[in-house]
């Protein structure tokens, strides 16, 4: 036991936890400690357990440890009565039953935490077999299944990559090997095009290959897309069949089903439904409305100092070590009878909090599943709003948030040192501007005095010895230096030389060597090239045969596949024909008149009998027109003499009318002669 709480001890002193614990002060914990430190190490291996227990009531603790350790496969020392008391000290933190814990789970924590990482995935959620019935369930359930098994696999794949233990360097000369293939296939390109550009129409040639590569790979596409539409017809298919197979499962339950068992259907319902109307929604309700009192009673009350909350914290450990011996003393006074009944009654009340758990685990999935077919919906409808442009996901939208906010605050950082810098910048301006306007003033007022003493020109001829004489002084200066850092360089380079030369010597020795073992390879490279470019003529030369066997083989295949539609085409002609042909038979031998007047040939029967009546009817029309032809011609030609007679009457009497208009002008010319 001293080396379980030594082990235990020397752990939570390490990373992560970093407790600073010795024997003493570990063994002195008391129980709400000890349980914290439980939970702390949990939340290490399940990040979803970090919680502070003094937020949480003692029964939802013990309940989400235990499923943790459930899930764990963490067994307890002892029988089934000893579970009962495993469960009874993990309520009340006992020391035999948490130290025990804390060092199982110490030993094992890198492989407990890839086991808490998996069963987020791997734990299947339990469906009733009456949902299952519905068929969006079952789909959901099914695709549920097959998402766990894909997960299986990727990570099978990811732990044997991990393991395989690919080097640097493989991986290194594979992509060295692989551009070389690069760069010989684009010499080879080069080489092929020069070929090509030798060929006459060769842009057309290249055309209607480019064309001939675009229809295979839509030929791929489309037979993709066959096979796609092949595997949906074949899960449609799946689907009816499953839903046919319901339907005939229901209608033998309808066809066997008596009333009892009807009723006893609906009285589950029934009893499921008051369940959640009387128990567990007014439960539900009554705890919401006691959090609400107790909220607006802490708003309603003054804000509190931290000496108040410690004082708090001081009354409510208190009150829970009275708790504490109180059950105790309760579980020490009680009977072996007693005591049956208290395992009868926990095991009740954890009969109970499962049929709560699972009932709000299936209301919840069932929201939680309607929120996120919702969510799909939404989604894809703005990604094909959005032209099917790539939505972000989880990590990548959070890092790419995270990019855009520090993109933002570097933008902002340099916004505010160039807003600084132009305002630096116009001070330093206007500052240079009032000095230069000073400076010319001074110059100004310089010029003026030396005018009048009479040695103009005597402040810039000073100016420029002074100027002069600092040039000359620093190229002194310089010619000094430069002289000093050659001999001082000089120096160097010559004991840098020796070094350089008692240093280079082995390897000169070694470099003649190697110079020997170069010319050795390139002997032997230039032999293996001619060997090289031998093989490769031959290879050249095989390739164009296999070239001008493969596209003779392509023209027959092309050949081939014309004539297999064409006859697949004549073939679908005499179906349709011959199905016509035996539907034509069934209708005429079929002894409903209305099936014998659809047939083809009581069709044409009576149209040749409509034909022949209309050809009656004309025959009788054409004698009459052929009787009554002769008078009919003369009458046409009593018409036409009428017409001519009536229209030299017009002519006649329209030429009286000018004729009697003229003899009335020359009147009235005459009787204005007479006038004048």
């Amino acid at each position: 036991m001293s080396d379980q709480i030594q082990f235990i001890v020397e752990k939570l002193n390490q990373e992560p936890f970093r407790k600073n614990y010795n024997l003493i002060t570990f063994d002195s914990l008391e129980t709400m400690q000890l349980l914290q430190l439980l939970s702390d190490v949990l939340g290490e291996i399940d990040p979803k357990h970090a919680v502070d227990i003094r937020e949480e009531l003692p029964e939802q603790t013990a309940k989400r440890m235990l499923s943790l350790l459930g899930i764990l496969k963490y067994k307890p020392p002892g029988s089934i009565s000893d579970l009962s008391a495993f469960r009874q000290g993990l309520v009340t933190g006992s020391k035999p039953v948490i130290h025990p814990v804390l060092h199982w789970l110490l030993q094992r924590t890198n492989e407990l935490k890839k086991r808490a990482y998996l069963a987020r995935f791997l734990v299947k959620l339990e469906v009733p077999a009456e949902f299952l019935q519905d068929d969006t369930v079952a789909d959901i359930n099914k695709q549920y299944e097959e998402l766990m098994e894909a997960f299986k696999n990727l990570h099978k794949e990811c732990e044997q990559l991990k393991t395989s233990g690919f080097s640097t360097a493989e991986i290194r000369r594979d992509i060295s090997a692989m551009e070389e293939e690069k760069d010989q296939l684009i010499k080879r390109v080069e080489r092929l095009k020069k070929r090509v550009e030798t060929v006459q129409n060769h842009q057309r040639m290249l055309e209607i290959a480019r064309q001939l590569r675009l229809e295979k790979e839509r030929e791929e596409s489309l037979a993709q897309q066959k096979q796609e539409q092949k595997n949906q017809l074949f899960h449609a298919e799946q689907r009816l069949q499953r839903a046919q197979l319901q339907l005939k499962e229901m209608h033998h339950a309808v066809v066997d089903s008596k009333p009892e068992t009807l009723l006893k259907k609906l009285e589950e319902e029934i009893n499921f439904n008051s369940y959640l109307a009387t128990e567990k929604i007014p439960r539900e309700l009554e705890s919401k409305k006691n959090s609400t009192y107790f909220l607006q009673k802490v708003v309603a009350e003054p804000a509190m100092s931290q000496s108040d909350l410690s004082v708090l914290e001081m009354k409510i450990n208190e009150v829970n070590a009275q708790m504490n011996q109180l059950i105790e003393k309760r579980m020490m006074k009680y009977e072996p009878i007693d005591s049956k009944f208290s395992m009868y009654r926990q095991q009740a009340s954890i009969i109970s909090r499962k049929k709560e758990a699972k009932a709000e685990e299936l209301q919840a999935a069932k929201e939680e599943m309607s929120s996120t077919e919702r969510q799909m919906l939404q989604k894809t409808s703005q990604a094909h709003e959005l032209e099917g442009s790539e939505v972000l996901k989880g990590d990548e939208f959070k890092h790419y948030v995270n990019k855009l906010r520090s993109k933002n605050t570097f933008y902002k950082k340099k916004r505010l040192e160039i807003a600084e810098i132009t305002a630096e910048y116009g001070i330093l301006q206007r500052t240079e501007e009032l000095l230069k306007q000073r400076h010319e003033a001074l110059q100004q007022q310089l010029q003026s005095i030396e005018e009048k003493k009479g040695i103009s020109g005597y402040s810039f001829t000073q100016e420029e010895l002074e100027r002069v004489s600092a040039v000359k002084s620093e190229m002194d200066e310089m010619k000094g230096r430069t002289l000093d850092n050659m001999s001082e360089m000089v120096k160097k380079l010559n004991a840098t030389v020796a070094e350089k030369k008692a240093s280079l010597a082995p390897v000169i020795k070694e470099l003649r060597q190697l110079r020997q073992k170069c010319q050795e390879l390139t002997q032997e490279c230039d032999e293996k090239k001619i060997q090289y470019d031998s093989c490769a003529a031959g290879l050249e030369s095989n390739r164009s045969t296999l070239e001008q066997e493969v596209k003779g083989l392509l023209e027959e295949c092309a050949q081939e596949e014309s004539n297999y539609h064409s006859i697949n085409c004549m073939k679908r002609n005499l179906e349709i024909q011959l199905q016509r042909a035996k539907e034509e038979v069934k209708a005429y031998v079929s002894p409903d008149p209305q099936e014998r007047r659809k047939a083809i040939r009581e069709q044409y029967t009576r149209i040749i009998l409509e034909q022949e009546n209309l050809g009656k009817k004309l025959r009788e029309k054409q004698k009459v027109v052929r009787e009554s032809h002769g008078p009919n011609m003369k009458q046409i030609k009593m018409w036409q003499d009428f017409e001519q007679l009536m229209e030299c009457k017009r002519e006649c009497f329209l030429k009286q009318q000018n004729q009697t208009a003229i003899g009335q002008v020359i009147q009235e010319g005459g009787k204005d002669r007479l006038v004048l």
